[in-house]
């Protein structure tokens, strides 16, 4: 899979979206990387540290989030976009389900749209990663966590999701799908899609897995945001055993570590 000027070896190796919110109320970094410089240091760090692409988000989707302007949004994530582009050679991805966001963000040179909404919410999100040959994250979402049949449920959604891709033009090889766990979902259905991650490959697409410091780690182990990553680590592990080809995380060199040592035993 080609993402930007790189190849992606989805069917063995796990990479690592390491995110950068440039927000002042995201659930987890809220406002520690909203000024231009702090957020370029933050990506230089996460490179250093590891990282594959860097997805930067300009509105929290965090439950209970205010929806902000599009022009607000494209304020916050345009020049940061540019300016990681200008200074390091590393794919970078945009966090936003808003075609007038989606627009200002490939033309400032974003290679991969990630839609917390599959494609489903604005129509021209499709057209606009077809138009620019973009590739894209599709994720898994509903307003309310009401299934007849949960990952029945999930899996049918999602090829919906799929269809809007290819009608709008979207080659297969630039489609990665995203459980959404933390959307449209209970604390068990997130435990759930995670142990079943590896349902989602049945639908022939590689899968980006986003756990970190999420609400299903939090109230499982009655930790704070900032107190989550032995739970995300292991989820991150999980998703490498069930065949997840990226992670989406914070803290990018523990997981990258975790990656590397499930990997090694994976190999043996």
């Amino acid at each position: 899979m080609i993402i930007g000027n790189r190849t992606f070896d989805t069917e063995h190796k796990c990479y690592i979206m390491g995110i950068l919110n440039v927000t002042p109320d995201s659930f987890s970094d809220g406002g520690r990387f909203n000024t231009l410089d702090a957020a370029l240091r933050h990506a230089q760090e996460m490179i250093a540290d590891g990282a594959d692409i860097i997805d930067i988000g300009g509105e929290s989707t965090r439950p209970g989030h205010q929806v902000i302007t599009d022009e607000e949004e494209i304020a916050r994530v345009s020049p940061v976009i540019e300016a990681v582009k200008a200074r390091f050679d590393i794919p970078v991805s945009v966090d936003t389900y808003k075609g007038a966001v989606t627009e200002a963000a490939l033309q400032a040179g974003a290679d991969l749209v990630n839609d917390i909404w599959g494609f489903l919410h604005d129509g021209r999100v499709a057209q606009l990663t077809a138009k620019y040959n973009a590739a894209c994250c599709l994720m898994h979402n509903r307003k309310e966590a009401v299934y007849d049949d949960f990952l029945t449920d999930v899996l049918s959604d999602l090829k919906k999701c799929v269809r809007s891709a290819k009608e709008a033009g979207v080659p297969d090889d630039k489609i990665i799908l995203d459980p959404g766990v933390g959307f449209g979902k209970t604390l068990e259905m997130n435990l759930s899609i995670t142990h079943h991650v590896d349902q989602l490959r049945s639908l022939g697409y590689p899968v980006l897995l986003g756990t970190s410091r999420k609400s299903m780690i939090g109230l499982t182990l009655d930790l704070p945001s900032d107190q989550r990553l032995e739970g995300t680590l292991a989820t991150t592990v999980i998703g490498v055993m069930k065949g997840c080809s990226f992670v989406r995380v914070h803290d990018v060199k523990e997981n990258r570590r975790v990656i590397q040592m499930t990997e090694a035993i994976l190999a043996k």
